[in-house]
């Protein structure tokens, strides 16, 4: 049962001597693989359980601070160094039907091995691996190559999200512009606020994390090969100047509804109060003639009625045309 549950957990387990894969490798031989020279172990594992990542902290000689962080989903982005190994916390996204779908990705990094903790929503990393494994040479450079590649493929997979979120954005602007703003365009605008902030915290700290790389760890990141985490950073500066433009955009989108909101309620109240003064006429003369005087002269005379209701009448029509013609009704 054990043996079952290791392997749901196990995505790929894979000795790498020279660049070249020299086959797969079980938990229990990592060790004795480490053995060899020009040897390094890349490991991936999935929503991994404490007991098998005691397992891998035995045959790595992982800290465990570092292993306590990787059972739990929830870490913020981060490098951390516990001797001559690293441990890296990454967020992932996802764009799904409901929404974008986070989830994060854990990274132990040594001299001569790479492993891998995906939680929650997360892409595979078969595509990953062939194509490092179709470029011996640069793989022969260590786990620092793998580690690149795995960062760069989160990075690159930050882009689908925003071109959803932008085209999002662009369905609630014209509802806006349109002059058809609503709860749901509201509600939407928020939703998408709510999320960009989330991408954005995601981001930032990658930017801080490549610039470490680069410049620290020499022992697992050889010279050759921090200039490709320069080009990450790249990727990631590019991506959140876009999570910026779109958040400015987004604020001047709900300022505007908000604007548009205020200006139909100020039309629905010129309405009313055209309406009210329009009936004004009527209620000020009915009024009138409900005091019951004992001397009204006018109420003598047989055409007092239909003239009183033609008078109100007139009047009436005058002040609606009045309105109509400068806009209140």
């Amino acid at each position: 049962m054990a043996n079952t549950i290791d392997n749901c957990m196990v995505m790929k387990c894979v000795a790498y001597q020279n660049g070249a894969s020299i086959g797969d490798v079980t938990i229990e031989d990592i060790s004795e693989v480490l053995k060899r020279d020009n040897t390094f172990i890349w490991l991936g594992l999935r929503e991994v359980d404490k007991e098998l990542l005691l397992k891998i902290q035995e045959e790595f000689g992982l800290h465990e601070l570092a292993v306590e962080d990787a059972c739990v989903a929830h870490q913020r982005p981060k490098i951390e160094e516990f001797g001559d190994s690293l441990f890296i916390v990454l967020h992932t996204a996802h764009l799904a039907e409901e929404g974008v779908e986070f989830g994060e990705t854990h990274i132990f990094m040594g001299p001569r091995f790479l492993v891998t903790v995906r939680h929650g929503s997360s892409l595979s990393h078969n595509k990953i691996r062939g194509r490092c494994e179709a470029m011996p040479q640069q793989l022969a450079k260590g786990p620092g190559f793998a580690l690149y590649s795995i960062m760069d493929f989160i990075v690159d997979n930050y882009l689908p999200v925003i071109d959803g979120l932008q085209a999002r954005f662009d369905a609630l602007e014209s509802a806006i512009f349109q002059y058809k703003p609503g709860r749901l365009t509201m509600e939407g605008l928020y939703e998408l606020k709510r999320e960009l902030l989330l991408l954005e915290s995601a981001i930032t700290p990658v930017i801080d994390i490549c610039n470490e790389l680069m410049r620290f760890h020499d022992s697992g990141i050889p010279k050759d090969v921090r200039v490709y985490f320069r080009d990450v950073a790249d990727h990631v500066k590019r991506i959140h100047q876009a999570i910026h433009a779109m958040r400015e955009m987004l604020v001047a989108a709900m300022q505007v509804h908000l604007t548009f909101e205020t200006v139909r309620q100020n039309e629905v109240v010129k309405r009313l109060a055209g309406w009210g003064a329009i009936l004004a006429i009527p209620t000020m003369v009915f009024s009138w003639y409900g005091m019951n005087f004992r001397h009204m002269p006018e109420l003598d005379w047989e055409y007092s009625y239909p003239a009183v209701v033609i008078g109100v009448a007139v009047g009436s029509m005058l002040l609606y045309w009045r309105l109509r013609k400068s806009g209140w009704l």
